[in-house]
């Protein structure tokens, strides 16, 4: 028997999501990685990075100590693996909230995560996440086809390693990115955002992304 459920599709800066309404839990369950990943086969499911799904914090098995947040982010990266975080989904999550008359725009938005409470302000059209602040742990190296390069340990919450290079085109040294940088299994067990970035100016940078467990985005 077909099994039936409501989603959305939704987007930030092209990070693109899959949305799951499940409000107190019931639909979705323990939210099965097959599930996750076939949602996010852009062949043969819906297509997307990561799936977000929607539920009230005192649902979630894990969300304990985030009470005064009523709603919890549970994100999942496009290999159905658990995310502690997500930039553009959690700006994607409290527009949903906002746009389903679940939350009061009109203030700023707690949203728990398995990276804690995170704060969102909705005007109109523009979504602002308070992301906290970044520690840079220390240095690590990365690689592609074997050309490597320095990089930053960075934690947002999730890990990202941080490197600056010459050039981002994609018949250059970092390539089209079509799988995973190369990067120290001791220091990152369960793998490793990448960013490869350069700089454009003093306060302006271009960077290209590979997200553990979804690609590049």
């Amino acid at each position: 028997m077909a099994e039936t459920y409501a989603f959305l599709k939704g987007h930030g800066t092209e990070n693109d999501f899959v949305l799951l309404p499940d409000h107190d839990g019931s639909v979705h369950g323990g939210l099965d990685p097959a599930r996750v990943r076939a949602l996010c086969d852009r062949r043969a499911g819906i297509g997307g990075d990561g799936v977000l799904r929607v539920i009230r914090t005192r649902h979630v098995p894990d969300g304990g100590g985030q009470e005064t947040a009523e709603w919890f982010m549970d994100y999942r990266n496009a290999d159905g693996s658990l995310s502690e975080m997500c930039g553009n989904g959690i700006r994607v999550f409290a527009l949903h909230l906002v746009q389903e008359g679940l939350v009061d725009a009109s203030r700023p938005i707690a949203v728990g995560t398995r990276d804690g409470i995170k704060t969102i302000t909705v005007a109109g059209e523009l979504v602002t996440v308070d992301m906290g602040i970044p520690k840079v742990l220390g240095e690590t190296t990365v690689a592609v086809d074997g050309h490597r390069w320095a990089a930053r340990h960075v934690e947002m919450g999730n890990p990202h390693a941080v490197a600056f290079v010459d050039s981002l085109d994609a018949d250059g040294p970092v390539g089209p990115l079509l799988t995973a940088p190369d990067h120290d299994p001791a220091e990152y067990p369960l793998g490793v955002n990448v960013e490869f970035v350069v700089r454009r100016g003093p306060e302006h940078v271009a960077m290209r992304v590979h997200e553990r467990g979804s690609g590049e985005t």
